[in-house]
């Protein structure tokens, strides 16, 4: 059984997981008025509110070093699907978020992150937020967890219970170093922010 954080709780996610290297990480949702069985991020089918179009949302990771983002290829996304040094794979862009199962996966191979990399991000942003008047309202049951990709054994489960009416972006959650493990952080901060290059330069 993994364990169920509330927002601001920290975990030691390799403390007491002896093995762990490789993990994914996974962020879902339903749109409101709708549920679907599983479904992960990727997109959400429209609302009433969306203007009959679906609500398009992308996952990336941004990689700090010294909690700042350095260069424009430490950021991970549809459109750059894996990170310079390997360790971080995105499963790429679903523009639909339609069936059960995962749409959109993170995977990390702890072990291979270089030490000057003391943070992992995660974020998703709505795309054209701005242009199809959509916002995180028209969601529900948000989460983000990490799971053993050896095993499948879910590790880690962060629902996201705020109301994000009006907000573009999520902050879901975050893992970095602490010595010479790993801990994972619950945040589910909303933000304005429309593109990603916005919530990059809050890093900067």
């Amino acid at each position: 059984m993994g364990i169920n954080l509330q927002k601001g709780q920290r975990v030691d996610l390799t403390k007491g997981n002896a093995g762990l290297n490789k993990i994914k990480v996974g962020l879902g949702w339903d749109p409101v008025g709708q549920t679907k069985s599983g479904g992960f991020l990727g997109g959400l089918f429209s609302s009433n509110r969306s203007a009959g179009r679906d609500v398009d949302c992308d996952s990336s990771v941004l990689m700090l070093q010294d909690d700042r983002i350095v260069a424009g290829d430490d950021v991970v996304y549809f459109g750059k699907l894996t990170s310079k040094c390997g360790s971080v794979i995105h499963s790429g862009d679903n523009l639909t978020g339609d069936g059960a199962g995962d749409d959109e996966v993170i995977t990390v191979e702890l072990g291979a992150v270089p030490a000057q990399y003391n943070k992992l991000v995660f974020v998703v942003n709505i795309y054209d937020a701005a242009g199809r008047n959509q916002h995180f309202g028209m969601i529900q049951n948000a989460y983000i967890r990490v799971y053993d990709d050896k095993t499948g054994n879910e590790l880690i489960r962060y629902n996201l219970s705020d109301d994000y009416s009006n907000l573009t972006t999520l902050v879901c959650g975050e893992i970095y170093r602490h010595g010479n493990e790993w801990k994972f952080a619950a945040i589910g901060n909303g933000t304005n922010d429309v593109k990603l290059g916005d919530v990059v330069r809050r890093y900067q």
